[in-house]
């Protein structure tokens, strides 16, 4: 079952997704070489709590951190750990929140300051893929536009794999909601966007081959080929006027910007 949110109700996530963005910020500013995805857990979860929120992953299912924290060949899911992150690290992070009864969902993906000019690419184009999904959503358009326009520009157009295993999803007040939101399908096909709809996209893209397998901690998504890969997601209000973005990366931006030990990857889109 879909669930159409109120202009009121968007408003009131937008907040929630701007509290993501600007955790995901407060992060972007403490990463360095030497500190440790524990650490970066617990910055996060004290941040939305000393902001009136409340972590949306811990607990989940069971899941046991405030962040999912994917490192070079995990896709998603991954758990903190303790080991130190190197120069040649990139790192995923996931967030969620929940705030006014309602869930909000972002990720970004990070590269250290030695990442390769491979890896730069990869974080390059997936970024700009989510930007393609979200160009498509549209009302009268279909969920398959936005997989399509995902899919074709991460496969055909670069060479990337595509995770099939795991798809965006619709958000509100549950984590995860109908519509599903594959990142790869064909035009035309899929349940019909209408206003009120909110989406979140997230390409999950891998640098080699599309296949993934899960670790024995039951959470964690590697690659097969045990090649890098990056998740880039973004909450989205399907409005008549076009797609409202309610999380907003601009505040990542700005943080990366004076933080030299990340890379800043500038996209067009």
């Amino acid at each position: 079952m879909i669930y159409y949110k109120t202009y009121e109700e968007i408003e009131l996530m937008r907040e929630s997704n701007l509290l993501v963005s600007k955790t995901l910020a407060h992060i972007a500013g403490i990463l360095k070489v030497g500190i440790n995805g524990k650490r970066v857990d617990l910055e996060a979860e004290t941040f939305i709590r000393d902001h009136g929120g409340i972590p949306g992953f811990k607990g989940y299912r069971g899941f046991p951190s405030t962040l999912c924290m994917s490192v070079n060949d995990a896709v998603v899911h991954g758990i903190p750990t303790e080991k130190e992150f190197k120069p040649s690290d990139m790192v995923s992070i996931d967030c969620g929140v929940v705030l006014n009864g309602f869930y909000g969902d972002c990720a970004f993906s990070f590269g250290f300051y030695e990442i390769s000019d491979n890896l730069k690419k990869l974080l390059k184009v997936t970024r700009e893929s989510l930007y393609k999904g979200i160009g498509a959503a549209l009302v009268g358009n279909r969920v398959g536009d936005i997989s399509y326009a995902i899919q074709h520009y991460c496969e055909k157009v670069n060479g990337y794999g595509i995770v099939r295993e795991l798809v965006g999803h619709g958000v509100g007040k549950n984590l995860h909601e109908d519509p599903e939101i594959p990142n790869f399908g064909q035009k035309g096909k899929g349940p019909l966007l209408k206003e009120g709809i909110v989406i979140a996209i997230e390409p999950m893209v891998n640098m080699g081959s599309r296949g993934v397998k899960q670790l024995s901690d039951g959470w964690t998504i590697l690659t097969k080929d045990g090649k890098p890969s990056a998740h880039f997601e973004h909450s989205v209000a399907i409005k008549r006027d076009g797609p409202d973005i309610l999380s907003d990366h601009s505040y990542i931006d700005a943080v990366i910007k004076n933080n030299a030990e990340i890379i800043n990857i500038s996209i067009n889109c």
